[in-house]
């Protein structure tokens, strides 16, 4: 690449320092006496380009990319004849990378490029130009575009759209088959030379595959590439510019090619025959064995279904499918006995579920193998010659009869012998049993249809040699009926005939009924017994359905008479032998009106019917008996808990505490109760006030001879105690006597409204003048003259 680039640069430099002018159409300006030409060397010779009068259009100028030299690389130069060369003309250049890439000499219009420039970030560059006179300032030629087109060099190679590719073909496929196409680009310019033609080449992947040069495609190149051979293949594909020729840029990419699976290989069976045992005793469904035929082939194509195709034991096994693993799996299909056949033999065929019809002429797409099942013998238990058995007995039959049997063997060739035996849990009363050798069922206890139509018993056999080998076989025994029972009337019948009945009207149909069963179904008939066949009151219409008729035997019936008949009926049954019984009719005589409904009958007639009975009654006179014993015991009772009061009298308070849960009313309240007796040991108990009663002492305001005048406080509770304790009256316990003695040294005595309460007669304040100015509002309100 450097070579290439060296032998442009050198073209370049030595042929292209010239700009080519086309002149424009001529346009009339201010500036048409001047004259513009650009100077620069032609590729021949140095021959000078003179103006044309009117405008220019510049042509372009050409710059090879990526210049290394040590200098800048000239582009080419501006010139007008209006240049003398005095210098008084500037040249200006403006447009793309003016100043920064591009940069003219002011004087003599030289434009060189001041960096190396990359084709493939900018392929073109736009500029203007103008000339200046310096002294006025004003342009001398007008502005002139022109373009500077960068020449492209190979400086970028080949590069492939991914790094790595990833494809996959089917395995056998035919030579050329496509697999994948890559793609190559280069940032080279297409349209100039061949910096950017690719050819396409393989490096590595050869000789399996191959690689269309110009389009990237790659194809196979073997034919029957074989998957379960070789599966991964890695193809590295080289794209080269330059049209593949030397000195041209190059790149690669890898690409991962994977041969899929297609159905060219049928399922084998590793060997040919394969052995298998089982105990006879095993239940259906139960798994014996599994076969794998292998196949090289992988998913769908590799599936395998198996199949019973031939053999004496294909209707006693089958063979089922594992999706999960491509095994079969061989099962029992029926019950597998020993002693009827010990061997087996199973022709098992294995074929893919999805052949691919291309490769038929590989041969069969299945495998069949040989399979031999061995049965075990073991200890059977006993089997029954039926799965149920049903008995039939009358219910008459006698104790000891026996009613059937069962029979049992031992189905292994040594053949133990067999005891029989009932599951007393089916037959807790023990009604029925069996003969330990011979299976023979018999009764044990009376049987009764009636109570229970059916037993449902279970027999075990067991053998007597393993007593662990046993089976069970249930037994349902049927009772048949026998004419046992007579038939009675279907209910009990309230009868009644109106007095004013007329002979031969129906007063009462009766029916019956019979425990018994007769296959034929129930007849019954009626009739009165024979010393009432003559009876002159009522008489009995057999209506031949089971039912009877009761009617009238003559007109009218006297209640003060006869206020009950009885009449007895005689009901027979149809079967052999023959049953009959006797039911009475309680038939009332009841006052009715002129329809016949009845009214009222009999006192003693309605007693009878609905009165009680003297068991009854005793009973109710007992009840209320015992109910007096306990009111008069509970009376009894509760008089003996009630005991004397402490307290005789409502008056007697003395040394006891007394508790008071209102609030008085002050002194207004005359009526409350007088304890000052406790609060002044100098008040009289005679002077005790009462509430309900009106006082009759008067006392006097002051006292003058107080009887506690000279007791102290010890000596007055001291003494309190001992009249107390000397006190006959006293409660038999102790008590607490509280005294809140305020002593007697004041001049003024007590001022307490309590004390107020034990004098009936007013009070005099008038001392409390004497007690100075501070008692003055006290005297104040106390003193003086009473008002309204």
């Amino acid at each position: 690449m450097r070579t290439c680039y060296g032998v442009s640069f050198l073209f370049w430099t030595c042929m292209l320092h010239v700009v080519h002018m086309t002149p424009s159409p001529q346009r009339t300006n201010k500036y048409s006496q001047n004259g513009r030409m650009l100077r620069g060397l032609s590729q021949d010779d140095g021959e000078t380009l003179h103006r044309t009068k009117r405008g220019w259009m510049w042509n372009q100028f050409f710059l090879l990319e990526e210049y290394t030299g040590p200098d800048t690389q000239y582009v080419g130069k501006l010139h007008t004849d209006q240049d003398k060369g005095d210098g008084n003309l500037k040249y200006i250049l403006t447009g793309d990378g003016a100043g920064s890439l591009f940069i003219i000499d002011e004087n003599t219009g030289d434009i060189h490029a001041a960096k190396k420039l990359d084709r493939e970030e900018k392929s073109l560059y736009v500029l203007r130009a103008k000339a200046i006179d310096r002294k006025t300032g004003r342009q001398v030629e007008p502005e002139s575009e022109f373009i500077i087109k960068i020449h492209d060099i190979n400086d970028n190679e080949p590069k492939f759209t991914k790094d790595m590719y990833t494809a996959s073909v089917p395995e056998m496929s035919g030579v050329g088959t496509s697999v994948i196409q890559v793609t190559a680009k280069d940032a080279d310019d297409s349209n100039y030379g061949n910096s950017a033609k690719i050819v396409y080449s393989i490096l590595q992947g050869q000789p399996y595959f191959s690689v269309d040069p110009e389009t990237g495609i790659i194809k196979t190149a073997l034919p029957d590439m074989s998957r379960e051979n070789r599966e991964q293949y890695q193809v590295v594909i080289q794209a080269k510019d330059m049209g593949g020729q030397m000195g041209g840029l190059s790149g690669t990419t890898m690409v991962n090619i994977t041969l899929t699976d297609v159905n060219d290989n049928p399922p084998r069976f590793p060997q040919s025959t394969y052995q298998f045992s089982s105990p006879e005793s095993a239940p259906l469904g139960t798994p014996l064995g599994r076969i794998k035929a292998n196949d090289l082939d992988v998913g769908e194509n590799a599936e395998i279904e198996y199949s019973i195709s031939n053999g004496d034991g294909s209707d006693m096994f089958d063979i089922i499918t594992d999706k999960d693993t491509q095994e079969g799996i061989i099962t029992i299909k029926k019950q597998l006995d020993f002693e009827n056949k010990m061997l087996y033999s199973l022709t098992v065929e294995a074929a893919n579920t999805h052949p691919d019809p291309r490769f038929f002429h590989l041969g069969p797409f299945k495998d069949t193998a040989l399979v031999k099942v061995s049965v075990e013998d073991i200890d059977e238990p006993p089997i029954f010659s039926r799965n149920s058995y049903l008995i039939e007995v009358d219910e008459d039959a006698k104790e000891g009869t026996i009613i059937g049997q069962v029979i049992a063997q031992d189905p292994d060739a040594t053949k133990n012998a067999i005891k029989y035996s009932v599951d007393r849990h089916t037959d807790l009363d023990r009604i029925f049993n069996i003969h330990s050798g011979n299976g023979s069922v018999f009764i044990s206890k009376p049987l009764d249809r009636e109570e229970t139509p059916w037993h449902n018993i279970t027999v075990i056999a067991t053998e007597i040699n393993n007593p662990k080998q046993s089976s069970q076989i249930p037994v349902f025994i049927k009772i048949l009926d026998i004419n046992d029972h007579a038939p009675e009337f279907a209910k009990y019948y309230e009868t009644f005939v109106c007095e004013n009945a007329k002979a031969g009207q129906l007063i009462q149909t009766v029916s019956a009924v019979d425990k018994d069963e007769p296959p034929r179904g129930h007849k019954f008939f009626f009739e009165l017994v024979p010393e009432y066949a003559i009876y002159p009151n009522f008489s009995v219409v057999d209506n031949k359905d089971n039912t009877a008729g009761i009617m009238t035997r003559r007109n009218g019936y006297s209640r003060s008479k006869m206020s009950t008949y009885l009449l007895p009926v005689i009901i027979f049954d149809n079967d052999y032998p023959i049953q009959s019984s006797t039911g009475t009719l309680t038939i009332q005589v009841c006052a009715c009106d002129s329809r016949g409904n009845m009214q009222s009958c009999n006192a003693e007639a309605l007693l009878l019917s609905a009165g009680l009975s003297t068991g009854a009654l005793i009973a109710i006179l007992l009840c209320i008996v015992i109910l007096l014993v306990l009111v008069v015991l509970f009376a009894a009772l509760k008089r003996q808990r009630k005991k004397e009061p402490l307290i005789i009298s409502k008056d007697d308070v003395r040394d006891n505490i007394v508790t008071y849960n209102d609030e008085g009313g002050g002194e207004e309240d005359t009526q409350a109760f007088d304890i000052g007796t406790l609060r002044n040991p100098e008040a009289r108990e005679e002077s005790k006030m009462r509430r309900d009663v009106i006082p009759e002492t008067i006392f006097q305001i002051r006292r003058t001879a107080p009887r506690w005048e000279n007791i102290d406080v010890q000596e007055f509770i001291q003494r309190r105690l001992k009249e107390n304790d000397l006190d006959p009256t006293a409660p038999p316990y102790d008590s607490l006597a509280t005294y809140a003695y305020e002593g007697n040294d004041s001049v003024a005595n007590s001022l307490s409204s309590l004390e107020s309460l034990t004098m009936d007669g007013n009070q005099d304040y008038d001392y409390l003048s004497d007690w100075g100015p501070r008692f003055k509002k006290l005297a104040d309100m106390y003193g003086g003259d009473d008002s309204d």
